[in-house]
């Protein structure tokens, strides 16, 4: 594939640790207990607090009595709207401050007597110990006159409006009329979907210790971006940023859930405040359902026609979802619509309607996990209309080209993922026939479905130090959740550098460092390597410089082109010299190099990336399952995944992450929902005994490929892959369950009821 223009950021000398499945840095820290998590760091004299949860979804408080809390023994303070000190309201979001994203919602906690949702936090109660706080919290006791509210969805959908794209995402499009080449088709599926809401379930539940001294706070928190959190709370608390130092080294899973300023984050900054103690505010599990938003709810409609050979004459798609009237964001549940496939008139609209609920926010892959749970359904139901193989039919309609905008693709290989998928996952054996692969009274189905996931990479800066002694330390504010931010970040300025892995230290996960982007959006991993590249490169030079100005040095008059980074030092053919032998030379203890990240620069290269490509992750999803004909119980028995990600820095990271991402797309079609009470906007099943994650027996061992072909465009070819498993996991799942009962399920989950 050619690429008409291509920035491409490539290393000097040989890969020796980039692709191979190192073991990650923090491990060790993690497995002994030493990794401290933000409920784990202890100050003098520090108190607990414990939130009070509104009890109906809209209103104001008429009354609220706090004496039997502040009676019990151990109590400090129990704060209320009534006498908090004010926090200043959040600013409104914009995308020309992108900080401003991390406003949870625009609720002003403790500072007004309004509800917006039920479980919105409305009081605090700081103690000696969290469980003082806990029962003191029961006690208290709040009155309400309450306002009518919007709480079922299904009600207020016809309600809903379309949504407004913005540079960062993008919503309706329209090319030729659909609706007219739909009515024409020979061939034809027209089908509604529906999907839950989701709720984040990682397994650190948010935690916040504060501490202030005077105007200066210190945060524990995990949070999957420094740099935002640091700014909101630095606006709402009338400080300046430098004011704040954020601390999350580690953090035990995010999902997207963490990438926000929630109700516990801000109430315990402002306990401390109040008090003049440090505070530490964990969230139950339910608590976390109460102030963390989830993923939205969703109704979608997938009309595709086609002619005799299978090829796409019309596709429609379009959606309905929520947000919180109170805050969220539209979620792009069209968005994968929008590039999967060659059809001449494509029609596709997002709808939203915000409701008296908790504000949605983004969960791992925000609206192309459930956008591609329709489209990938329909597309197979599409393929039994007309009795085609399922792969056949996707291959058929594989563009050359974007289908709506006409971009070329920077990277796109679904051809080769499906080749390489069908022949190890043994396609060719699937009896096409509904209901006719049998496993002794089990019945068998196999599923495919279509993965995709924009790319991209934000702003991120990075300093690379390198010392006498040969090592080299990587500072910047990167967040680490599990998926091995250090380690991949280490195995690249060991490449770049030319020394031991064992050499390279990765100093992450605080606002004192040079601000590293967010891990959200897939997009942390491509943006820091792009800042440690070029880092890398300055820092080469720089040392050649001070090489080239000592009497006798083999690298007098060289450039860096010239060289190659290896064996701890620069070499080329005529000999070299190593870095300790450098820096000694030159009397330097240490070099130093920075890349910064750049938001204009940012802004205008996304902008101009859209007009020229489109860049994206896919792959392909491979499913087999085996449901019982008297009960309907689905159990997921076989799984391959082949994806094209670019890249790949680290196999074994590599590999955990998809894994986990298909895992998440597993309980997505079998068992997950937040069920919504829908008459008073309550939520029913905030905990893991209720709402229902996989389990270890739920799932088998998931055989995960990927193509490992570099994209041009992207810093050493690699694209995020957090985010990409867990699309087309939920349809491939009910697209097998299709293959063995000949039922196709619309509404997710699949649960037993909707098989019998």
């Amino acid at each position: 594939m050619s690429i008409e223009y291509v920035e491409t950021e490539s290393t000097t000398g040989s890969t020796k640790y980039v692709g191979r499945g190192v073991e990650r840095l923090d491990g060790p820290a993690k497995v002994t207990g030493q990794a401290r998590f933000a409920a784990e760091h202890h100050y003098p004299d520090l108190a607990h607090a414990a939130l009070v949860h509104a009890t109906i979804a809209r209103g104001r408080i008429t009354a609220i009595d706090t004496a039997a809390a502040r009676a019990v023994h151990g109590v400090i303070a129990v704060l209320t709207h009534e006498n908090a000190p004010a926090m200043k309201p959040a600013r409104k979001m914009s995308f020309l401050n992108l900080s401003s994203i991390a406003s949870g919602s625009s609720v002003n906690y403790l500072a007004t007597d309004e509800v917006h949702w039920n479980g919105q936090p409305i009081a605090v109660v700081v103690a000696e110990t969290p469980e003082t706080a806990r029962y003191a919290a029961s006690l208290v006791r709040p009155a309400y006159e309450e306002l009518p509210a919007a709480v079922d969805f299904a009600a207020e959908a016809p309600n809903a409006v379309p949504e407004k794209g913005n540079p960062l995402m993008e919503s309706g499009a329209d090319k030729g009329d659909a609706t007219a080449a739909l009515a024409a088709a020979p061939f034809s599926v027209d089908l509604d979907f529906s999907t839950p809401q989701h709720n984040h379930n990682a397994i650190e539940p948010h935690a916040t210790t504060a501490v202030w001294d005077g105007d200066r706070l210190t945060l524990h928190e995990g949070t999957q971006n420094i740099p935002w959190l640091r700014k909101h709370l630095a606006q709402r608390f009338g400080v300046p940023e430098k004011s704040i130092r954020v601390l999350s080294p580690f953090v035990g899973g995010g999902f997207g859930g963490k990438s926000r300023a929630w109700a516990g984050t801000l109430l315990a900054a402002l306990a401390a405040r109040a008090t003049g103690r440090a505070v530490r505010l964990a969230l139950t599990r339910a608590g976390v359902y109460h102030t963390v938003g989830g993923r939205t709810v969703s109704t979608q409609r997938v009309a595709l026609g086609a002619d005799a050979q299978g090829r796409l004459t019309a596709l429609i798609h379009t959606s309905v979802s929520r947000t919180g009237r109170v805050g969220g964001m539209p979620e792009p549940i069209t968005e994968a619509s929008r590039h999967l496939y060659a059809a001449p008139n494509i029609h596709l609209r997002q709808d939203s309607v915000p409701l008296d609920l908790l504000t949605n926010t983004f969960m791992r892959a925000p609206g192309a996990s459930i956008g591609t749970f329709a489209l990938e359904s329909a597309v197979d139901e599409l393929a039994w209309e007309l009795g085609m193989d399922p792969i056949e039919l996707r291959m058929r309609n594989e563009p050359e080209r974007d289908p709506v905008g006409g971009q070329r693709f920077t990277h796109r290989m679904l051809r080769e993922a499906y080749a390489r998928g069908a022949e190890r996952f043994g396609w060719r054996e699937r009896d096409p026939r509904p209901g006719a692969m049998r496993d002794g009274r089990w019945l068998v189905g196999m599923g495919v479905a279509t993965a995709h996931h924009g790319s991209m990479r934000m702003p991120a800066s990075v300093t690379v130090r390198l010392g006498s002694d040969g090592t080299v330390v990587v500072r910047s504010g990167l967040h680490e959740m599990g998926m091995g931010t250090a380690t991949v970040q280490a195995q690249i300025a060991a490449d770049e550098m030319g020394v031991p892995l064992e050499s390279v230290r990765v100093e992450y996960g605080d606002s004192a460092l040079p601000p590293g982007a967010g891990a959200i959006g897939s997009v942390q991993t491509a943006s820091a390597a792009a800042g440690v590249l070029a880092a890398c490169g300055k820092l080469k030079k720089s040392v050649l410089a001070l090489a080239g100005r000592a009497p006798g040095s083999p690298l007098r008059g060289r450039r860096m082109e010239e060289l190659e980074a290896r064996d701890g030092g620069l070499y080329h053919r005529g000999g070299g010299q190593t870095y300790t032998d450098i820096l000694t030379a030159a009397g330097r203890d240490h070099v130093e190099a920075e890349s910064k990240g750049n938001m204009l620069g940012f802004v205008a290269r996304t902008v101009r990336d859209r007009r020229r490509w489109v860049r994206a992750t896919s792959g392909a999803q491979f499913c087999e399952v085996r449901v019982d004909p008297d009960t309907g119980e689905v159990r997921v028995s076989r799984w391959l995944g082949v994806f094209d990600v670019g890249t790949v820095i680290n196999a074994r990271t590599a590999a955990s992450q998809l894994r986990g991402g298909i895992v998440m797309g597993i309980g997505m079609a079998l068992s997950e929902q937040t069920l919504i009470d829908h008459r008073n906007g309550r939520i029913m099943n905030p905990s893991l005994a209720e709402y229902h994650v996989p389990v270890h027996a739920d799932i088998p061992r998931i055989d995960v490929q990927w193509l490992d072909e570099p994209d041009p465009t992207m810093p050493l070819g690699l694209h995020g892959i957090g985010e990409v498993g867990i699309t087309g996991a939920a349809a491939a799942v009910a697209n097998a369950v299709r293959h063995a009962t000949g039922k196709r399920v619309l509404d997710l989950p699949i649960t037993l009821d909707k098989l019998r």
